[in-house]
């Protein structure tokens, strides 16, 4: 008798670990869904503010990639992982090809500056000076250019009344055109004149900086026209 209800008491044990283990099982996949559910998708609610290339990792990365992969045909892959590869590389080139960047497949100051203008997000700062508040009053054969950084840098100005040929290096951006440079000091609040222009003519423009650590940062190339 003895016998019989001690194997009574072990079944009935063995059923109940085994609801137990079935219930934190059950716990375990709910909590799994509710942390998928519950994790939001990663965004492109950030400015670019670095140059990024094969290696590099952070959420900026992921901020980009969330972006290109707003485009299949231009990553068609939309992996968000915060790991800067191949796939991620090749999109980017996708990008500088439709925007007549040279198709180098990192992203440099010339990349910065078409990213950031197409995802058209507030800046935040960073390594290198944030370009704002650009405007430009023309005159019939000058024009003033100014603008503000949000730390000290000295910039000149690329022009021409030709569109700009840019070739982009990791840190640095080479352009054609005429330049116009500012004083040597470094500072927060910058303009620049630009001389024997023609009148009623279309020129094109970039601002290109540079701050205190050498980072640089240039505008997406743009154009105003003179008075006649």
């Amino acid at each position: 008798m003895r016998s019989l209800i001690n194997k009574n008491n072990k079944n009935k044990f063995m059923k109940n670990t085994k609801f137990v283990q079935k219930f934190v099982l059950g716990l375990s996949v709910v909590a799994a869904v509710v942390f998928i559910i519950g994790t939001p998708m990663a965004t492109f609610a950030a400015t670019l503010t670095r140059t990024l290339g094969i290696g590099s990792t952070g959420t900026d990365v992921s901020s980009l990639q969330s972006f290109l992969g707003q485009d299949p045909t231009m990553y068609p892959a939309n992996l968000v992982t915060g790991y800067y590869g191949n796939l991620t590389s090749a999109a980017v080139q996708v990008f500088q090809g439709r925007n007549s960047i040279a198709m180098v497949g990192y992203v440099g100051p010339a990349t910065l500056a078409a990213l950031n203008t197409q995802m058209a997000l507030a800046s935040n700062g960073g390594p290198a000076a944030t370009i704002a508040n650009i405007s430009v009053a023309p005159g019939r054969t000058s024009a003033v250019i100014s603008w503000n950084t949000n730390e000290s840098a000295r910039g000149m100005v690329y022009y021409s009344t030709s569109p700009l040929v840019t070739y982009e290096h990791y840190s640095s951006v080479d352009s054609s055109g005429t330049i116009a440079a500012t004083d040597l000091n470094f500072v927060t609040s910058q303009n620049v004149s630009l001389a024997n222009l023609m009148p009623n003519t279309t020129y094109y423009y970039m601002i290109y900086t540079t701050d205190m650590n050498n980072n640089v940062s240039v505008s997406w190339p743009t154009v105003f026209s003179t008075k006649n």
